[in-house]
């Protein structure tokens, strides 16, 4: 019609270019419009003769100076943002046309001043210029404008940040230079050239605009299916985390597919280089082949943007079809480049659900495994870089359900495969390059422990081949020292122990030497992983033996002695030289690194044991030990000279001293029975040789002022660890040696405290005179040490011991050292006297003299009393013990954490003589040495030494005697710190652990001291039952990061002695189950017949029923394997253990708690437990029957949740009456109570009943009991009827499963009661989570508490442990779900449908104006759907979404506002974007459907009417327009006139009427199913 109306208005028109002013002054959206429609029909239908010019000057006026202005937002920019959209809108159209009429010169003239523009800003200036250049474009005739706007275009689609002129630049200059062919050229070599090419997304945006010019229908010289570049972008796009970007990626990907398909034509993309196959390619004769892969792999790509797992599983099989396409089986080749197949596993690695993510590891690992794939550097790359950032996440690791703990993780299993197998299929020359790359990923982020060890041990299992060299060495080594960041020393050993594995399995020997692979061992900690006592240790030697003198030479190694081993030659020149002095090293006053010592000696014992390896396989009885006798050679020189010679260089002493330490230190590690180890013997009796020597030398250091400086200090305490392991030495190989020993000390002590007695008068010290000092309490503090970890020495009875033990009772106490202000100028380049460093000092000095302090006290208790009197102002005992605790409390203060451990150990012999005269000080006491230890939690390297200093304090034997006598302050303080204790316990694993082990072992197991010192340690325990209560209940649900570490934590000890680390670890038990552990155990070494002790079980049998009762008060939820349910099933647990030794007074009283526990609504596994002890009471006491009886006597109510509870009892009542003489009178009344709950209208109950009565009839029959022949025939022909019951239905398959249920048909009460049964089977078979199962392996290996000598109740003597979890009563949960799960391939799969072919992604998102969805030309429906009457944005939400699906042109609402509502967007999910929306008023709708009506829409109503047409029957016209009512008035009275038609929806309910959405969704999708079926008859 506006087309008609503007021709007319044309040729009426006598002067046009006046008509073109007059519309142009001023420009309104309508004035602008009728323009637009002016200028258009002049450019199309051409000029009127004689008129052409000056309309050319008019057009260029109407372009310069109207519509230009406009487009940079000057006249004509105010009004709403509607009227404005509608007025840019025109003017562009106009603009266009402008050029049409004018040509090659306002093009140009536009060109230029729009990439002025361009370079001067950004901005709403930027999108004016764009738009410009849109219209100059198509009619540009200089190559250098073309070029220049083509360099504009790439540019604005590179810059970072103009999202919006980016997207503009796409979505209409693009094509527009896409018209012509030379400038389409230059922006298709821009976006994919390699220097400065845009990002990924960027990129696609502007493929996708490009799509038409790039992938046309027709021959074109450009074609992008023929560049590699292009589809590795699409891949790249396929893959990025954007969504937007993979889906311009995926319709790329089809427009191509598509095209290809339809034009039938053999095509083939070159290859990037390398023999790989072609990214691209089509074939007419393998057409169908070629769609059914790409069908599929588009359906996975698609599915896998639903991030729904159980949508997803099922299109998984589908990817092994994609490999049998993409593989050739006769050339062994790819047929599709693999990199499609691993753009699929990207996206599943980048998935956001991470149980997605690890079944795309899952099944990568599995398929590459199972399936022999070629070969491929794509491949390479994607497990080194893709795959490796998966697997960095711990949480794929853990166990799968129905996984036994300890097993390994399916991901570890595959790993270890798919690593072993992929390598065994590289070609040997890129065998050692993956590997590299491979080791060299695993250091290039932070690791957390578990992806290190399993990755780690992959790499172990690899078959031995050589093809690590120097690189990969390090590699290694810098892996190792990723795994010391962790706090889980086990796993940190375990990952060492494979990380040697695997350098022992994977190095080429040829390309390394012996000084480089050294240096690698070095990294590994001998306390963890490396020892001598371990397989490990021996398999290292054992490779070592095969590859002696394959290792390639050292640029430093000696050649001569050609005949000696390479080994033994490299050890020999490392010696040699360690033991060197340079000239300019001789003055150097730090200690030298311990790094070569540590080196040195390591190699030494491998040398040796390597030698004695070839000489046992040799078959030689009498070995002379030659080549160890030549290593330690060197060494011994230089220590026998240490005595006699003074001028030795200080560095040489050092380095002679630190070998000899370290030597001692690593052989002291051996575990075994050191008389059959001959190394060592051989190593002691040779360093056993120059001990005078080094003793006096050390002593002329220590006691002759030659320790002057600050860094003197570290060679003093490198002279004092030497003293201890010289002692061992000697005791082990040669006690002729101990009188030597005993000189040193007493000559070391008497010196010491002569120079400490030395009060220098001076008022400034000097340094060297400090340092003395300080050396002299180290001194005092290594004696003290010696003489109490070396007793068999017997040096207590040194006459220094008595002067010893003078000087630390007379010396005052926290004595510090004034900082000396002069420094000697020799020494100022190498000292430490900044106040923190002098701080640390002095802390060191304070510490000394606690250690001693310590040691005395602990030593000789009468250390007060024996110098009583010998000072003028003396004291008394208890005076100078307080004044020694406030000492201590000072030291406190001002002691760093990590050297309070001997303050600690003071107070311990402190406090129990205080409490009762010094009560306040002795808490104070108690809240200071807590303050600490609570400060330290997070602090690992010295919590836990801290922590047992501080529980052996706390709860020391008489400390809690003490406390407990009085029942006083200090009582309750300890019983607070106790739930303190408990409370740190569940946020750091272990604590509690300490505690209780010390308790139990000092109560049950007292020493010989303990024993004297209180004659009955087990008081405390009854003082403190708290603590065994709280025990035996302990234990959180752990968080799933804390159940892997734990499940991984068991796999590795699961291992054994094939991991060295399970062998060199200190168990440190920390395991929550070691505290039940430690409490079960405790509670197995009561004796009943001790009165204590069984006074000690009652109170706590009283106390586990309160906390049950507790817990069944607490409003707390209770459900399967919460915290309440596992803390009643550990409550019941320990009373069970407990049960046979009570006796039956007290069973008497308590036993009526344990029936009314039963009336509780209790989980299975407690109901067995609690049924378990009451069938054992009865069975020891068949006289409690009558109490058991009154169970059954309340009302239904009580017992609805609980008879069944009971019921079972009596399916056991043959073991009840086993010790009954009178067994008829019982079974009567089992009989009478059962029958009346056969017919109970509840099914289950039923079922009980009838179990029990099954088995109490059963022992009618055999005692022949004739009082109930009478009910012989009912009792009979009822269990006969249950047992055939026929049909499909729950009956019989549920009676069915009742009896096999393992507590009615293998469970034996007497005959399973263990340990075994009670802690791990019944938890199992009861479907107790995994972390609830003790095994009896753990109860093993906690040793700390030991099991009775004659304990009998261990192991399960039944096949119940055997039996697979099976509850009856939730059998037919999920019964078919293993069958589904295990099926490999889906008969049909859901498939999310994604409409293409009319859409353009990378413009709809990006565009900006209110007709975006308009421009993509993608509905060809004439459908425009009316909701402006309704005002709840759910259903506009719902309507938006049906309506773009079925493709309605347009959305009508009554305020454009509802699209921001949060409730609209939860429901369109994104369709507004899709879809054109226009905003019409309420009251605007009477003109809008007269609008509609004259461009020939037919108006719609929804609504029941008089006259309404089923909307069965009825036909919709092409041209529709759906007015939908309100939601509660429906359409109003004024316009159901305006209607052509009302259609209505049959119905046959009752209801009235359907949500609006729903029918507005009915009748949408009955006009588009007409207009379907009548474009199939059309065609």
């Amino acid at each position: 019609m506006e087309v008609v109306l503007a021709d007319a208005l044309l040729e009426r028109c006598g002067d046009l270019c006046a008509l073109l002013r007059a519309l142009c002054a001023p420009l309104s959206p309508e004035r602008a419009e009728a323009l637009r429609l002016l200028l258009q029909r002049l450019a199309t239908g051409g000029l009127p003769p004689g008129e052409a010019e000056a309309l050319h000057l008019v057009a260029w006026e109407v372009a310069l100076q109207r519509c230009r202005p406009l487009l940079l937002g000057g006249e004509g920019a105010a009004g709403s943002c509607v009227e404005r959209l509608q007025l840019a809108r025109a003017a562009r159209g106009a603009l266009r046309h402008c050029v049409q009429l004018c040509g090659a010169p306002l093009a140009a003239r536009l060109a230029r001043d729009a990439l002025t523009e361009l370079v001067a800003g950004s901005g709403a200036g930027a999108e004016a210029a764009v738009e410009a250049l849109v219209a100059a474009v198509p009619r540009l005739e200089e190559p250098e404008l073309v070029a220049r706007c083509v360099a504009a275009a790439l540019a604005l689609v590179r810059e970072e940040g103009e999202e919006a002129v980016a997207a503009l630049v796409a979505g209409r200059l693009l094509p527009a230079l896409g018209g012509n062919e030379v400038a389409l050229r230059r922006v298709w070599e821009g976006l994919l050239s390699g220097g400065e090419a845009p990002q990924t997304g960027r990129v696609l945006l502007a493929l996708s605009a490009l799509a038409d010019a790039l992938l046309p229908r027709v021959p074109s010289a450009l074609d992008a299916r023929l560049c590699p570049q292009f589809w590795r972008v699409v891949q790249e796009g396929l893959t990025e985390r954007d969504a937007l970007c993979r889906k311009r990626a995926r319709y790329l990907l089809m427009r191509a597919l598509d095209l290809s398909g339809g034009q039938r034509a053999e095509l083939r993309c070159p290859t990037d280089g390398g023999d790989e196959s072609s990214l691209f390619w089509w074939s007419d004769e393998k057409t169908e082949k070629l769609l059914q892969f790409w069908e599929t792999y588009i359906l996975i790509m698609e599915t896998l943007e639903g991030n729904q797992i159980h949508v997803i599983k099922p299109v998984l099989p589908k990817l092994n079809s994609l490999y049998e396409h993409a593989v050739s089986g006769e050339k062994g080749r790819w047929l599709f480049h693999p990199s499609w197949h691993l753009c699929i596993y990207k996206r599943m690695f980048e998935s956001e659900n991470k149980t997605l993510t690890k079944e795309g590891i899952l099944h990568f690992l599995e398929l590459y495994e199972a399936k022999h794939l070629p070969n491929s550097l794509d491949i390479s790359e994607f497990v080194i870089g893709s795959l490796m950032d998966a697997l960095s996440e711990s949480a794929f690791y853990s166990r799968v359900p129905g996984q036994l703990i300890g097993a390994c993780p399916p991901l570890g299993t595959r790993l270890q495969k798919f690593l072993a197998t992929y390598l065994t299929r590289l070609p040997e020359e890129e065998k050692g390059s993956f590997l590299l790359k491979f080791i060299q990923k695993m250091t290039t982020r932070h690791w957390c422990a578990v992806p290190i060890l399993f990755l780690s041990m992959a790499l172990a299992h690899i078959p031995a081949c050589k093809v690590l060299g120097v690189e990969g060495l390090q590699a290694l080594r810098d892996v190792l020292q990723c795994t010391m960041i962790t706090h889980q020393i086990l796993l940190r050993g375990a990952a060492q122990c494979y990380l040697l594995q695997t350098a022992m399995h994977l190095t080429d020997v040829d390309k390394v030497s012996l000084p480089e692979f050294a240096s690698f061992l070095l990294s590994l900690r001998p306390e963890e992983s490396l020892r001598r006592d371990t397989m490990l240790w021996m398999e290292l030697c054992s490779w070592l033996q095969v590859n002696d003198g394959c290792f390639r030479k050292s640029i430093i190694s000696d050649t001569e002695h050609q005949e000696t081993s390479s080994l033994c030659q490299y050890v020999q020149s490392l010696v040699k030289e360690y033991l060197k002095t340079s000239a300019s090293e001789r003055e150097n006053c730090f200690m030298p690194d311990w790094f070569e010592a540590k080196l040195v000696a390591t190699m030494i014992l491998l040398a040796a044991d390597v030698e004695q390896m070839r000489n046992k396989y040799s078959g030689k009885s009498n070995i002379e030990w030659i080549e160890l006798e030549t290593f330690l050679n060197p060494l011994l020189d230089v220590l026998m000279k240490l005595g006699s010679n003074a001028y030795i260089p200080t560095l040489k002493t050092d380095k002679s001293l630190q070998l000899l330490l370290k030597l001692l230190q690593t052989c002291s590690l051996k575990c075994s029975n050191t008389q059959d180890d001959g190394v060592l013997v051989f190593i002691w009796k040779t360093l056993v040789t120059p001990v005078e020597s080094v003793l006096e030398f050390i002593l002329r250091q220590l006691t002759t002022n030659e320790l002057s400086t600050v860094g003197d200090l570290d060679r003093c305490d490198l002279y004092l660890a030497l003293i201890p392991e010289i002692t061992n030495l000697c005791l082990q190989v040669s006690w002729k040696k101990v009188p030597c020993i005993k000189n040193f000390i007493l000559s070391l002590t008497n010196a010491s405290i002569r120079n400490l007695q030395d009060r220098n008068c001076e008022e400034e010290p000097k340094l060297k005179q400090q340092i003395q000092k300080v050396a002299s309490m180290a001194s005092l503090t290594a004696v003290c040490e010696l003489m109490d970890r070396k007793r068999e020495a017997h040096l207590e009875s040194l006459p220094s011991v008595d002067a010893l033990k003078r000087f630390i009772a007379l010396s005052p106490f926290n004595e510090v050292l004034k900082k000396p202000t002069v420094i000697e100028e020799k020494n100022s380049l190498c000292e430490e006297t900044t106040s923190q460093g002098w701080g640390r000092i002095v802390a060191r000095y304070v510490h000394d003299q606690w250690m001693c302090l310590s040691f005395i006290l602990n030593s000789f208790p009468t250390l007060a009393q024996d110098h009583e009197g010998t000072s003028e102002m003396s004291v008394s005992a208890a005076e100078r013990s307080r004044n020694i605790l406030q000492s201590a409390l000072k030291a406190l203060s001002i002691l760093p954490s990590d050297q309070v451990l001997p303050v600690f150990t003071c107070m311990k012999v402190l406090v129990p003589k205080l409490l009762d005269s010094s009560k306040s000080l002795c808490i104070e006491a108690f809240d200071l040495v807590w303050k600490i230890i609570s400060s330290l939690s997070n602090t690992q390297l010295i919590f836990w030494s801290n922590l047992k200093a501080f529980v052996r304090f706390i709860f020391d034997t008489e400390v809690l005697a003490a406390a407990a006598s009085s029942k006083g302050e200090a009582y309750d303080k300890i019983k607070e710190i106790i739930f303190k204790l408990i409370d740190m316990s569940t946020t750091k694993t272990g604590v509690f652990n300490v505690v209780l082990t010390h308790c139990c072992r000092s109560w049950i197991l007292p020493t010989v001291d303990e024993r004297s010192a209180l004659t009955n340690a087990f008081l405390n325990a009854g003082n403190y039952s708290e603590l065994i209560t709280e025990a035996c209940v302990f234990g959180t649900v752990f968080r799933r990061d804390q159940r892997l570490i734990q499940d991984v934590h068991a796999f590795i000890e699961n291992l054994g002695e094939k991991c060295a680390a399970n062998v060199v670890t200190e168990s440190t038990n920390r395991d929550d189950h070691y505290v039940r552990i430690c409490a079960i155990k405790f509670l197995c070494l009561l004796d009943g017949s001790n009165i204590s002790h069984k006074t000690f079980m009652e109170d706590i049998f009283i106390k586990l029923l309160d906390k049950d009762e507790l817990v069944s008060r607490s409003r707390t939820r209770y459900y399967a394997n919460s915290l309440q349910h596992r803390i009643k099933n550990r409550v019941w647990q320990t009373l069970l253990l407990l049960l046979p030794k009570l006796d039956q007074n007290f069973l008497c009283g308590t036993l009526d708690r344990v029936f009314q526990a039963g009336f509780s609504n209790n989980q299975a596994s407690v109901k067995y437990l609690l049924e378990w002890i009451v069938i054992l009471s009865l069975h020891k006491y068949p006289q409690f029957l009558n109490k058991f009886w009154d169970c059954f006597c309340y009302n239904e109510e009580k017992l609805k949740t609980s008879i069944c509870t009971f019921l079972s009892v009596l399916s056991h009542f043959d073991i009840i009456l086993q010790n009954t003489s009178e067994k008829k009178p019982a079974l009567k009344k089992a009989l009478i109570v059962v029958l009346q709950w056969c017919f109970n209208h509840n099914f289950s109950v039923r079922l009980y009943a009838l179990i029990a009565l099954k088995k109490i009839w059963s022992m009618c029959r055999m005692l022949h009991v004739e009082e109930f022949e009478a009910l012989t025939p009912v009792i009979e022909s009822s269990l006969q009827q249950v047992e055939n019951m026929h049909g499909t239905g729950n009956a019989k398959r549920n009676w069915q499963r009742i009896q096999d249920h393992f507590f009615f048909a293998t469970f034996h009460p007497l005959q399973d009661y263990s340990l075994e049964t009670i802690f791990y089977t019944l938890p199992r078979l009861s479907e107790l989570a995994e972390d609830e199962w003790i095994s009896l392996s753990k109860f093993d290996r906690f040793t700390d508490v030991p099991f009775p000598p004659a304990f009998q109740w261990y192991h399960s003597p039944t096949e119940l442990r055997d039996l697979k979890p099976s509850d009856w009563s939730q059998q037919d949960m999920g019964s078919n779900s293993a069958e589904i799960d295990s099926q490999t391939e889906w008969t049909d799969v859901q498939k999310k449908i994604i409409p293409w072919k009319n859409s353009t992604p990378g413009l709809d998102l990006e565009m900006v104006f209110q007709d975006r969805a308009t421009k993509l030309g993608k509905s060809n429906s004439r459908l425009i759907v009316v909701a402006s009457l309704i005002d709840k944005p759910t259903n506009l939400g719902g309507l938006c979404r049906t309506s773009e699906i079925f493709g309605a042109s347009a959305l009508v609402v009554g305020s454009l506002h509802y699209i921001q509502d949060k409730q609209f967007q939860h429901l369109s999910v994104s369709a507004e974007q899709w879809l054109p929306l226009v905003e019409v008023k309420p009251s605007q709708l009477v003109d809008y459907l007269q609008q509609k009506k004259t461009e020939g829409y037919t108006i719609i109503g929804v609504e029941q009417t008089a006259k309404s047409f089923d909307l069965t029957e009825y036909c919709f016209p092409e041209k529709s327009l759906l007015l939908l009512g309100n939601e509660h008035e429906g359409i109003p009275a004024n316009l159901i006139h305006h209607l052509d038609v009302c259609v209505e929806i049959p119905q046959q309910g009752i209801i009235r009427s359907l949500n609006v959405h729903v029918s507005g969704a009915l009748l949408i999708w009955e006009y588009t199913r007409q207009q379907v079926i009548k474009q199939n008859q059309q065609k």
